[in-house]
């Protein structure tokens, strides 16, 4: 058996295979594109082509593919073979050209009224930032999308810029602080991801998971989570065979994952990678995904990724570790021994918390989906307002720079077993707030209000810039100083001053904190309508024109992309309610009932003094239930029929599902989960909760 250390990587065209295959100057020409965001040359895309092509043949492959992240929310792919005609015969080619540019079709994928159906030209062009890869005997090439007129049409396009502006601002800031050598800034990620696993079977049968990832009806199984024994605990041995395989393909791809365990809920785990560069955590996220939902095929299980798949129980989202370094390896998050002396620390600390503070709605907003609906604000994942933890030492910290006081940091204590056979240790200078939407952890911040299935390059983009739009103001207030320490100082404390409201350190989940933020001034949207109609506010586009993230027409497209999603995701859902209730649910509670009654008359036919208390109690009880499940059935249906009123407004058709349709879908579910409770185990025509959940 190989080491891990001898398979790592070994399905990835990466730094070892690029200088091995590539002659020294191109390969150095294209270590300057990777690391400096240097301009890349054809005749280094096109010995970089032929050098990717071999390697990739030695290997098995057959076909390539521009890997990209459309609006869909899900990567794409159309696969070409490597053949060319040389007569009778073929041979493998594959040119710079086609490495650096590829046509899929623009128009079939979301665009916001960017491009219409007859506008069909679009282009993915190569990311060599990120490495190419190989699955199932085909090379993936990592690219970004956009349209025939140059509109962006992905995910990634704007985490790049985001990160290049970042950068060039950050840059211009050290540089104030004597640091020249400096060249570059990157932002980094660890994105932990948690999931759940369940039997195929159970799957198969359930049409609410196949069609909408989730269970639309479902009692609660007489044991939950309420014992805690499902984290951290022993992981099953079907389960720890899905999570070897799971590492090792991921390993091959190059993908650092690091940690795995059982999470909270029944059947629900977790996966943790070491953080990489914001795109290149991006595209292993997406990879991780699908890899996951791969490979639990294979041991006959389903992954399922959707934010709250089972009522009652923790729902999964997805922490998003977000640091910045430089390329001389300093982490610029990194308060060191002493915060209170470390001014540029403070700086970045304070563009962090500024920009948390002036862009709230946009944090909010890109969290923002109809599965995360379900679970911000429950006392599993952080509430809807957004705000920051600094922990006890940095709070006093910020506290004393806007009070005008001296701070001496309290550094790391010494924590004390009690017992001689174990050894004392350091513990931090905070304990953890996993009630925070937006954390600080040592010397990075933790987002912790993602959604499971959610694309991370959004969040991280929209983070990105508006960081790098509080250092650009920044570095205009510094960059004419006489005093650079004392303007810095000056700056933080006014920082810290106007910014204080965003700072909470508490329990995020007490209704005395939505009443504090509420005075504060903070934003609470409970929804994703709620949020998205503060996308498009003027201060939110001029953030990322301003940048040259995305264009106004883009922002507005992407606008539209989401309330469409939104509204087609709670279309889908409701059909499949009504579609289950009608054609099972009603059907099987109708025949359990006619079951009972006909076992009441034979037994009142034997003797009239026979009791059918029994029967005739749970038969009115459940006749009582199907009538009214009927009607409700009958009310979604017309709920779902008085969307089309709002056709052509997005906002106002997503505001209505999720205002009308929505709420008829809790009272649809409250009698089905009732009824289900009653009706017997025979007749119910789907698994159980407790089927689902402990079956695997």
């Amino acid at each position: 058996m190989k080491s891990v250390p001898e398979y790592f990587g070994s399905m990835v065209f990466n730094d070892q295979k690029m200088k091995a295959r590539l002659p020294h100057a191109t390969y150095k020409a294209l270590k300057k594109t990777v690391q400096n965001g240097e301009p890349l040359d054809i005749s280094v895309a096109t010995a970089v082509a032929n050098a990717m092509k071999d390697w990739a043949v030695e290997m098995g492959c057959t076909h390539y593919t521009h890997w990209f992240q459309p609006m869909t929310g899900v990567t794409a792919e159309k696969h070409d073979s490597f053949i060319a005609p040389d007569g009778d015969q073929v041979i493998m080619e594959f040119s710079g050209k086609e490495l650096i540019k590829g046509e899929p079709d623009a128009s079939s994928f979301p665009s916001g009224g960017i491009r219409a159906t007859f506008e069909a030209r679009g282009y993915t062009t190569w990311d060599p930032t990120s490495p190419a890869f190989i699955r199932d005997k085909t090379l993936y090439i990592p690219t970004a999308f956009c349209s025939y007129t140059g509109e962006v049409l992905d995910k990634k396009t704007p985490l790049l810029r985001s990160m290049e502006r970042l950068s060039n601002v950050a840059v211009k800031v050290l540089h104030l602080f004597g640091k020249e050598d400096v060249t570059r800034v990157t932002t980094t990620v660890g994105p932990e991801q948690e999931y759940f696993l369940i039997d195929k079977k159970m799957y198969d049968a359930r049409p609410d998971l196949i069609f909408t990832g989730r269970t639309l009806f479902g009692a609660p199984a007489p044991k939950g989570q309420e014992l805690e024994d499902h984290y951290f605990g022993s992981i099953k041995t079907r389960v720890a065979a899905f999570m070897n395989d799971l590492d090792e393909e991921l390993w091959k791809l190059g993908v650092l994952a690091k940690t795995k365990h059982n999470e909270v809920a029944p059947s629900q785990h977790e996966l943790a990678p070491i953080f990489s560069t914001s795109n290149i955590a991006t595209d292993h996220n997406e990879l991780t995904m699908e890899v996951m939902k791969k490979t639990a095929e294979k041991h006959g299980l389903v992954c399922l990724l959707h934010e709250k798949p089972f009522a009652g129980v923790n729902g999964s989202g997805k922490h998003n570790n977000w640091s910045i370094g430089t390329n001389t390896g300093e982490n610029l998050l990194d308060p060191g021994k002493n915060p209170e002396d470390n001014l540029q620390f403070q700086l970045f600390l304070a563009a962090v918390v500024k920009a948390v503070d002036e862009y709230q709605d946009l944090l909010r907003i890109t969290v923002a989906s109809a599965g995360n609906d379900h679970r911000l604000g429950a006392n599993e994942a952080p509430p809807a307002i957004i705000s920051m933890y600094l922990g006890d030492d940095l709070g006093a910290l910020v506290d004393a720079i806007i009070d005008g006081r001296e701070y001496k940091s309290v550094g790391k204590s010494d924590m004390l077993t009690g017992v001689d056979v174990l050894p004392d240790f350091k513990k931090d200078t905070s304990d953890r707030n996993r009630t925070s939407p937006f954390a600080f952890t040592g010397n990075k911040f933790e987002f912790r209000a993602l959604g499971s299935s959610l694309n991370i390059g959004c969040p991280n983009y929209m983070l990105n810039t508006m960081v790098a739009e509080e250092l650009s103001q920044f570095y205009d207030v510094l960059k004419s100083a006489d005093d650079l320490d004392e303007t810095v100082k000056e700056l933080v404390r006014k920082v810290f001053t106007e910014h204080k409201r965003i700072i909470f350190n508490g329990d995020n989940y007490s209704a005395e904190w939505v009443e504090e933020a509420a005075r504060r001034g903070l934003c609470n949207f409970r929804s994703l309508p709620e949020a998205m109609a503060h996308y498009i506010d003027q201060k939110n586009i001029d953030l990322f024109v301003k940048n040259g993230i995305v264009s106004e027409a883009e922002i507005k497209a992407r606008y539209e992309i989401e309330l469409e999603h939104y509204v087609k995701q709670l279309h889908i859902e409701a059909l499949t309610m009504i579609d289950m209730a009608q054609k099972n649910i009603t059907p099987a509670v109708s025949a359990f009932v006619g079951k009972l009654t006909e076992t009441a008359l034979s037994k009142k036919a034997l003797s009239e003094s026979v009791s059918v208390y029994a029967e005739t109690s749970l038969i009115e009880e459940l006749s009582e239930l199907l009538e009214s499940f009927v009607k409700k059935t009958a009310d979604l249906e017309s709920a779902v029929e008085g969307a089309k009123k709002f056709d052509g407004d997005n906002l106002a058709q997503a505001t209505y599902y999720r205002e009308v349709v929505f709420t008829e879908m809790g009272s649809l579910r409250e009698l089905g989960d009732a009824m289900e409770r009653k009706t017997s185990a025979q007749y119910w025509p789907y698994p159980s909760y407790g089927e689902i959940l402990f079956g695997v």
